[in-house]
């Protein structure tokens, strides 16, 4: 069933043994490969290209699942609402809006989240970080999520639609707040 090297690298997975460890930030791998992708982290490295955008990415899967953003290829579907998404991780997160699990706790005030990258956004505003500046008008927000958000404000792009009346926001809770319009009415 498996070979000897894949026996030893299944067995970790029950053991937890991680022999494999980074010299710069000491964070250790099963497997020595994973080692080697992690390194890319600190010296930069992404050998992998997109033809379409030239986008740059460590490792070939990531550059594999992206490239579904060209082609439209979401393989993935939710078998609650039938949603379709690009990769199993963006459906585990997605099948989280349906069961409410919120693994990520703020270690300050106890505030879940059902993203790392929520929680993240989160924490800056207990530190007053904003990473992320607007390259028009200079402001400064705490997440990629929502300079996206701002730039709108520049662009006047609108890219949430109304599946009833199909009018547009620029803002997702625009449209929900909308939808409630529609609430009733056949």
């Amino acid at each position: 069933m498996f070979s000897e090297s894949s026996k030893v690298r299944h067995m970790r997975t029950h053991t937890g043994e991680k022999p494999f460890e980074c010299t710069v930030c000491h964070k250790t791998f099963a497997v020595s490969g994973d080692l080697n992708i992690h390194f890319r982290t600190h010296t930069g490295e992404k050998p992998f290209e997109c033809d379409v955008c030239h986008k740059l990415f460590t490792q070939l899967a990531h550059l594999r699942i992206h490239t579904r953003t060209h082609t439209g290829e979401k393989p993935y579907e939710c078998t609650v609402c039938n949603k379709m998404l690009t990769n199993s991780s963006a459906l585990k997160i997605h099948l989280r809006t349906h069961t409410g699990e919120k693994p990520f706790e703020c270690d300050v005030c106890h505030k879940l989240f059902a993203q790392l990258s929520g929680l993240r956004a989160h924490m800056r505003s207990h530190n007053g970080e904003k990473p992320f500046e607007c390259t028009v008008c200079h402001k400064t927000v705490t997440s990629h999520a929502s300079l996206k958000s701002h730039l709108r404000t520049h662009t006047g792009e609108k890219p949430f639609e109304c599946n009833v009346c199909h009018k547009l926001f620029a803002h997702l809770s625009a449209l929900r707040k909308h939808m409630r319009t529609h609430k009733g009415r056949k």
